[in-house]
């Protein structure tokens, strides 16, 4: 892609405040302005996504989400001679990327607390400096849940480290509720990939689901009264066995999953996507009324009629009401789109992607104005 070389309005990329809490008001940052990264070349068949800035450059870069007063992201990052993922992070009013985790392990999925007083995140630090391998088996797109996941906290300086979990077996995919502050997770604690709450301090765990296949990668919604998150539907008993054996082996098989949305006791569970693909990352749009996630349902349809495969790998953002009408494709581009989130106040929205990259591969960040 032909990169731009305009430059954007100092008012243009300006944060807003945090979403109300129990502790803090709203105070607007009307002065803030994103300058970390460089300006990039809009397409006309993304409408939505307008004033688009390429924050990362090279390596694997993903998950980046929203600090509560809009000024940071959190995210991980694997690049060089890194041998797995550390979650860092970047300051979008300079651009500085600091490491917040241990450099030690693997880590995945990091998330602000409340007020930005901590950041949640997963690792494997504890059980050695080295990261834990699982070997693959089988055929096609594949996760690996590794059993020496806990999630644990730290102050934004990285320092001041709390272990939450200590339950055996994976605990990962934690996010926040930006009203209580309470955390949900994904877990395998009692032999399914299920989804739980637990408080800011790692107490009072609570199962939320309890279904035979996957239910991981939850968000609140604004108001902290449902989740939304990705389900695996085996399609017959067949199937289903052999996920289960796969699980036993800390693989998953992402390859079907389906949008789903719960209320916050487990009650009311819907689903939303129903096109057989592998849907994922999804978040509430302001209005908590609409779900915006990623998806290759675009490719599946196209292996169906013609046998081609080469599209299951294109991952496209799409939006979706939350009774799953009017879907609405948001990315148009021959790679990876996928991890969005919009920031506190509505206005931006971040996600990773393949495109623009210097070296095949590479997954870099995104941050662009959401266009009504």
């Amino acid at each position: 892609m032909r990169l731009l070389s305009h430059v954007l309005p100092l008012c243009a990329l300006a944060a807003c405040g945090s979403l109300p809490t129990n502790q803090d008001p709203v105070v607007p940052a009307k002065d803030f302005v994103i300058r970390a990264g460089k300006p990039v070349d809009s397409k006309p068949s993304e409408p939505r996504l307008r004033n688009i800035r390429q924050l990362t450059f090279e390596g694997e870069n993903a998950e980046a989400y929203w600090s509560n007063d809009g000024t940071k992201l959190v995210f991980q990052r694997k690049s060089g001679g890194m041998t797995a993922d550390q979650i860092y992070v970047l300051d979008l009013s300079t651009g500085k990327t600091e490491l917040v985790s241990s450099g030690k392990g693997r880590t995945t999925c990091a998330y602000y607390t409340q007020g930005d007083e901590r950041i949640v995140y997963a690792s494997t630090h504890h059980s050695g400096d080295a990261p834990p391998v699982v070997k693959m088996t089988g055929r096609g797109y594949q996760w690996i849940v590794y059993r020496e996941y806990d999630i644990f906290d730290v102050k934004p300086d990285g320092k001041g480290m709390r272990q939450l979990t200590k339950t055996p077996g994976y605990d990962a995919e934690a996010t926040v509720c930006p009203v209580t502050g309470d955390i949900v997770f994904t877990s395998v604690r009692d032999g399914d990939l299920e989804l739980y709450t637990m408080n800011p301090d790692g107490s009072n765990v609570k199962r939320i689901t309890d279904r035979p296949g996957y239910d991981g990668g939850a968000f609140f919604s604004h108001d902290g009264s449902k989740f939304v998150f990705r389900s695996a539907f085996p399609k017959n008993a067949e199937v289903a066995k052999t996920n289960a054996a796969l699980l036993g082996q800390q693989i998953v098989k992402p390859s079907h999953m389906e949008i789903t949305v719960c209320d916050r006791d487990g009650g009311n569970f819907k689903r939303i996507t129903t096109n057989g693909a592998a849907n994922f990352g999804p978040f509430w749009l302001p209005d908590d009324k609409r779900i915006i996630f990623s998806s290759n349902m675009i490719g599946v349809e196209n292996f169906a009629k013609t046998g081609d495969h080469t599209g299951l790998r294109e991952f496209e953002l799409f939006v979706i009401n939350e009774d799953g009408t009017d879907i609405e494709r948001i990315t148009n581009s021959p790679e990876f789109d996928g991890f969005p989130m919009f920031s506190p106040c509505g206005r931006f929205l971040v996600f990773a992607s393949n495109r623009n990259n210097a070296t095949k591969g590479d997954t870099n960040l995104f941050v662009c104005e959401w266009a009504n």
